[in-house]
Formats: C-alpha cells, structure tokens, sequence
C-alpha cells in the first residue's frame, strides 16, 4: 500500500512515508538476490529437476556457485516472505482504516496472485513462488489475530519440524537408501529437458508442466512451511511496529547482524559444502539450513536497514524495482526464458556460472531504470495495476 502525499505540517506522515521507502528498499534489494539465483534454473534443465550433477569447465565456474549457494541460496525468498507477511499487517491496516471488509478483498488477491502465479509456472518458469504465496495467505488470514509472540513460537515450530524432517530423510539415506541411479538416469533425463527447453512453444510448456509435477511436493511439504513460518515473522514485526523507526531498535539489529554472520554463514558453509562437495549427505545439509538461512536472512535485512540511511542513492535505486516487484519478478523470468528457451535464443545449459551472475547484474541494472522512469508518471507497476483490479474490483487510477 503507497502512503498519501507527504505534507511540511505532518511529520508523522514524513515518518510513513520513510517507512515505506525502506521497505520498498529492501524489497527491491530482495527481489535482485532472488533473481540471482534463479538464473541458474532458468538457465538449466538439470537444476530444476535437481536429477543431475553440473559439468563446470572452470575453477571459476565453481568458484561461482559456490559463492551464489552460500550467501544467496534460500536466504532471500526468505527475506521477500518475510516482506510479504509484514505487507499483509499494512494491507490489514489500510482496510480497517478505510472502513473496509479485509477478508473478501485479500481472499481476491490471494485468486489473483494464483492465477498469475499459475500462468507464470506453465509459460515461464515452474519454480514460480506467487502460488505458494498465495496458499501461505490463506494461513495468514487464520493467523492474522495472534499476538506477535505467538506468531513468532509458531514459526520457529514450524522451521524445527522442518529441520526435523530433512534429519529423518537423512538417517534414512544413511541407512542405505539408494539414490546411486537416479543420477545416471538424472543425465539423460536433463539431456531432454534441455531438448524440449530449445524447442517450440508446446515442447516447452510441456516440461514446464513435467517439472511442476516434481515440484509441487517438495512446494507443498517443505518450502511452503518454511515461507510461512517467514511470513509469520513478518506479520510479528509488523504487528509490533518495529520498521516503524528503525533507529529505535538498534541493539536488536545488531544482535541480529552478530547472529546471522556467525551461526547462520556456519550454517551455510555445511549446506554449500553438502550441495557441491558431497562430504555429507545433502539431506543433512538442508537440515542444518533450514535452521540457520533465516539468521543469515534476517543479519541481511539487519544491515541493510542500518546501512541505507547513509546511501540515499542506493536507497532510491532499489525503491524504484521494489515497488513494482510482482511486475519485475514476472519481467525476469520472460527476458530469461528469451535468453535460455525456445522462446528466444534458446542458450539453455550453454552459458557459464559467471555470465549467468552478469546477466542477471544486467537485467536488474536495466529494471531499475525503468521502474524509475515509470512511476514518475504511473502509480502502480502494470501488474500491480491489475491485481488491485482483481482486488477491489475496479479500475485504479495507473497515472499520477
């Protein structure tokens, strides 16, 4: 939701307004990690499939992904589901302020973000998040009455229960469970998925419905959760006020920032070295992530919030994408899919670890250009334009 026109008179409004700003900052900060990692799924059968092993041809290939595992890998959908649950307590908000019904109009949302979010898997990409997002609504809204400490209680169960289940799978694997075929059969079966990703228009959705099959169980029994139990998070702080004067809650964000870099970069060195190096097995590694990533998520967001004060610049250039960040997350995955598929230059598992990290650099460099350069004359980013028609069912004014 945008706050109205600030006003000299009204300092507490200025107060919104900042608010908002270093929320939409962080957003958009969000927004860059993820497409930083999903670039390598975009660019790739075997990831999405997670059957096959990566040839890299360089130490710098792997040198690459080793850094793009451990400080981004499942840190920053966590950050942006952390975001989603805080922005549904300002929606909340908003709707009671106004004196209108907020269940109906964030259940229509909720229709919206799915059906978006549906097309989205199918056409572009089927590691989508907007439909996962808009199932983990529905538990807010079961949920939007607790106390901030309550919520937070169930969000730590919820990441222990997790962690709990990868611990299983993990004595079971050790125990002997066979996983040695599925990586002979993994390489044929990305050989094909490579295929049918450079090829027409039907070959392409084709996989992407085969790889949705895949997904959905891992979405639904283990990075759903994990989303809400951000979500929840969100919607304690948001409950709580804190992003409301930053300033104010500057020992616990340092706290934060000692936590997140010790325990949470420990955490993610023994995931990364469980994905690439094979020392243990990968079941543990996702275990003891589960735990940690948030830490280093929230020792993210922690420093970003006391740093961007001071680099205003920055600040306003990462506001601009993160404002319209439903149209820029979908925008990533259409210019991927003309870069990687048959819908462009089908260079699908043909560019390097590095090359991926810059063209990612890239497109984000160029989104923020043009956020800004829209909403000096729009209010909303397009996408958001339709989904508050979905929303409200009327038209909002686009232009300013």
């Amino acid at each position: 939701m945008r706050t109205q026109e600030t006003h000299p008179a009204r300092p507490d409004v200025r107060l919104a307004a900042a608010r908002i700003a270093s929320v939409d900052a962080l957003r958009g900060f969000s927004l860059l990690g993820i497409l930083v990692v999903n670039i390598a799924f975009l660019a790739s059968g075997y990831r999405m499939a997670g059957l096959a092993e990566p040839a890299f041809d360089s130490s710098l290939d792997w040198g690459v992904r080793w850094v793009v595992t451990l400080f981004l890998e499942n840190k920053f959908y966590l950050l942006f589901s952390f975001l989603f649950g805080y922005s549904f307590t300002l929606q909340a908000d908003s709707a009671r302020r106004r004196g209108r019904p907020f269940t109906p109009m964030f259940l229509r949302r909720l229709a919206g973000l799915f059906l978006l979010g549906l097309a989205h898997a199918v056409l572009l990409f089927p590691g989508d998040i907007l439909t996962t997002y808009a199932a983990v609504g529905l538990a807010l809204l079961l949920f939007r009455r607790v106390r901030p400490r309550t919520a937070v209680a169930l969000a730590v169960a919820l990441t222990l229960l997790l962690a709990l289940a990868f611990v299983l799978l993990a004595l079971l694997a050790t125990a002997g469970l066979d996983l040695s075929g599925r990586v002979a059969d993994g390489q044929a079966q990305a050989a094909a998925s490579d295929s049918a990703l450079g090829g027409v228009f039907w070959q392409i959705v084709s996989e992407h419905l085969r790889k949705l099959s895949l997904i959905i169980v891992a979405r639904v029994f283990f990075q759903g959760p994990a989303v809400l139990a951000a979500c929840l998070i969100g919607l304690a702080v948001g409950r709580l006020g804190v992003l409301r004067d930053v300033s104010a809650y500057t020992g616990t964000l340092r706290r934060l920032q000692w936590t997140g870099f010790t325990v949470g970069l420990g955490g993610a060195l023994f995931y990364t070295a469980s994905v690439w190096n094979g020392s243990v097995h990968k079941f543990w590694g996702e275990a003891v992530d589960l735990v940690t990533a948030p830490l280093l998520a929230a020792a993210y967001a922690a420093t970003f919030l006391r740093v961007l004060p001071h680099v205003p610049r920055l600040a306003r250039a990462l506001a601009a994408p993160g404002r319209m960040a439903l149209s820029n997350y979908l925008a990533q995955s259409l210019v991927c899919s003309l870069i990687f598929t048959g819908y462009g230059l089908a260079l699908v598992d043909r560019v390097s670890p590095p090359l991926e990290v810059l063209i990612a650099l890239g497109i984000f460099a160029l989104q923020a250009a043009c956020s800004r350069w829209w909403l000096k004359g729009h209010r909303y980013g397009p996408v958001e334009w339709l989904l508050r028609l979905l929303t409200y069912w009327r038209r909002p004014g686009i232009t300013r």
